[in-house]
């Protein structure tokens, strides 16, 4: 497990039951958001034709110390990079390494860092170069399909309506959902309660003011069927075709939610 300098904050479960966050912990985990999001989006724009994804990771790097932050994934659990580089087939949890991105390839990146006691975690997809319209059309449910169950998500409404929100979005498009990935609550530690389903279900907790949690649902242009290679990271859809991921992390107010990574 990292050490993450002397801060206080913890790479562990959450407590035991979902905390309501208090004001003061909500504007960290916004800032610690907003920085985070910012980071994905510069190193989403590099993500071009010919740069190698080990390239992407450096420059993700360097722009988390730069910030002050720290790369959450790095030696978490022995995971040996800065970002996560997920190409075509790769569900989540890539490698970053020597290959070159090709015109037509898949990439999700997802960047998280722990800064100032808290963290930050987003995830976004594009295609690289000019692509298929199954790619286009395989990011764009990625990104709608999140940003419709968000709008789900007010006081009162159980948060099952998230998984159900996103499994009519890909029923629709013919996609199917990873269902062995979930979204999580996330604070002074990585990840923790509520647990988040992307696909249609019909339990989980009332949603309330001050509840953190991250939506990342992984959308497959295949077969809900997924592997992890000998590194023991990487998640490869079983059939080989391809995925894509969008993440945020939001918190529920008063008046509903609030994205608390913006990204493109």
């Amino acid at each position: 497990k990292a050490v993450v300098s002397t801060q206080s904050g913890h790479y562990g479960r959450g407590p035991p039951v979902i905390d309501i966050k208090s004001r003061d912990e909500v504007a960290k985990l916004r800032e610690a958001g907003h920085i985070t999001g910012g980071i994905l989006d510069k190193v989403m724009e590099m993500a071009q034709v010919g740069i190698t994804t080990d390239e992407l990771d450096k420059f993700g790097h360097d722009q988390i110390v730069t910030q002050g932050a720290y790369p959450a994934p790095l030696n978490y659990r022995g995971f040996p990079k800065s970002i996560c580089t997920s190409v075509n087939n790769v569900l989540c949890h890539g490698i970053p390494n020597s290959r070159q991105l090709q015109d037509g390839d898949i990439i999700s990146i997802d960047v998280s860092i722990f800064y100032k006691g808290v963290f930050g975690d987003c995830c976004s997809t594009r295609v690289v170069g000019k692509g298929d319209s199954i790619a286009h059309q395989l990011t764009a449910v990625a990104k709608d399909s999140t940003l419709a169950a968000i709008n789900q998500c007010r006081p009162g409404v159980r948060i099952c309506a998230v998984g159900n929100t996103i499994s009519d979005h890909a029923d629709e498009a013919g996609f199917s959902i990873c269902k062995e990935f979930i979204g999580h609550g996330i604070g002074s530690y990585f990840h923790g309660l509520p647990e988040v389903y992307h696909y249609t279900n019909s339990h989980g907790p009332i949603l309330r003011p001050g509840m953190v949690f991250t939506i990342e649902p992984i959308i497959m242009e295949g077969r809900d069927e997924m592997r992890i290679l000998s590194d023991g990271w990487t998640a490869v859809s079983a059939d080989t075709k391809r995925a894509a991921q969008f993440e945020h992390t939001i918190v529920i107010t008063d008046n509903g939610p609030e994205i608390l990574s913006p990204h493109r």
